[in-house]
């Protein structure tokens, strides 16, 4: 799970809707949430979010990914510090892909990634931009509202 980037919060962490039930089992049953980022040059904005323990409760999870570094950046026990983004789609549009340099990825242009920045800064603070691989469309987000993750659960667990 990637969490979604220009995020003004720093001291609590931020989960999409579509991922908080997850991140609230790990919460209660799996001693936290691990948040670990990414040592990969060519990918050095990634982050990956897991339980802090394996499902026996006491070995913590390992690495998600080669990409992670060796140990999380930080270790989240407090709900109170997770909050959940219930997020809205603003605009889809097409852009246009070019293959990647080792002809292995697919990546959006130069002319298309102007574009969405421009959408994104457009869209507000806490938006960002998930790639729709079927359509290819870009389609920015943003929040509609924050809300404390215990406050969406007892929302959404009725």
């Amino acid at each position: 799970m990637e969490t979604p980037t220009n995020n003004p919060c720093t001291d609590v962490y931020t989960c999409s809707a579509s991922n908080a039930l997850k991140i609230w089992r790990w919460l209660t049953k799996r001693g936290g949430i691990a948040v670990w980022r990414s040592v990969n040059l060519s990918n050095p904005g990634a982050s990956w979010t897991t339980p802090a323990f394996e499902a026996n409760g006491v070995t913590p999870y390992t690495k998600p990914t080669w990409q992670a570094d060796d140990k999380p950046a930080r270790i989240i026990t407090d709900p109170a510090e997770v909050m959940v983004s219930v997020d809205r789609e603003v605009k889809r549009f097409r852009v246009g892909v070019r293959m990647g340099s080792q002809g292995m990825l697919f990546k959006v242009t130069d002319a298309g990634s102007r574009r969405i920045r421009m959408e994104v800064e457009k869209a507000g603070v806490g938006a960002y931009y998930v790639f729709d691989y079927d359509t290819q469309e870009a389609v920015i987000m943003a929040p509609v509202e924050v809300m404390p993750i215990e406050k969406f659960m007892e929302y959404n667990t009725r």
